[in-house]
């Protein structure tokens, strides 16, 4: 555990500094990185989620929470009540290229790739291991949410909606952090317990991609 969260730490940081391949190449050695230290303590592809026998049904998971999360998306993205929501000031220079990058390939292996194998994979199955479910929800999710206080340093100046209620201030800035570990903390349960209900990692992959990705495309739309 002291391994993996030392290597998260770091990770942490390097990916947020980094940009362009050398990111996906980091994102790539460093899942494959934890995946070894689970190896390391005794840990299988069952504890990562990633049983050969479990693949189909997380992938039924997948497609399923995906055209749910579409579904939501495109009503808050028609409903003037909720469509402020989707602007974001970072999408304004972004080309239709970038878009389809960051959908395809950003997303899937620099983002939900890492966190997912980090997180519901090996933080959550070192620690079921040692101390059951409840457990392993509580550690991956908390450490989840801390994960998120550097992505997100900007964001009450980069979503109009967060700006109009926080302002620019520094308490506001701080306030969006706290406020996005939080909610990163709460989505990290959910994405534990269909971990555990779906016996496989690809159930939270498929909605962790469906949100991001899926949010990506409606924010470039509504430019």
């Amino acid at each position: 555990m002291v391994l993996v969260v030392g290597v998260l730490v770091a990770a942490n940081v390097l990916l947020n500094r980094w940009t362009g391949p050398i990111r996906l190449v980091a994102a790539v050695a460093i899942s494959v990185l934890l995946l070894g230290v689970l190896r390391w303590a005794g840990g299988t592809l069952a504890d990562a989620g990633l049983a050969p026998g479990t693949l189909a049904r997380g992938a039924g998971w997948a497609l399923a929470l995906t055209g749910l999360v579409g579904v939501v998306y495109v009503v808050g993205a028609l409903l003037p009540a909720t469509r402020s929501l989707f602007e974001d000031r970072r999408y304004d220079a972004m080309t239709g290229g970038e878009l389809v990058t960051r959908v395809l390939v950003v997303v899937p292996v620099g983002t939900v790739l890492v966190e997912e194998i980090a997180f519901r994979g090996v933080l959550y199955g070192l620690v079921c291991r040692a101390r059951g479910a409840v457990w392993a929800t509580a550690v991956s999710s908390v450490l989840f949410g801390l994960w998120h206080v550097l992505p997100s340093l900007h964001l009450a100046t980069a979503k109009p909606a967060l700006t109009s209620v926080l302002g620019g201030s520094v308490l506001g800035s701080v306030l969006a952090v706290m406020g996005a570990v939080l909610f990163t903390a709460l989505a990290g349960v959910l994405l534990c317990e269909l971990r555990r209900r779906s016996g496989s990692l690809l159930a939270p992959m498929g909605l962790h991609w469906a949100v991001n990705a899926l949010g990506y495309v409606v924010g470039f739309l509504l430019r």
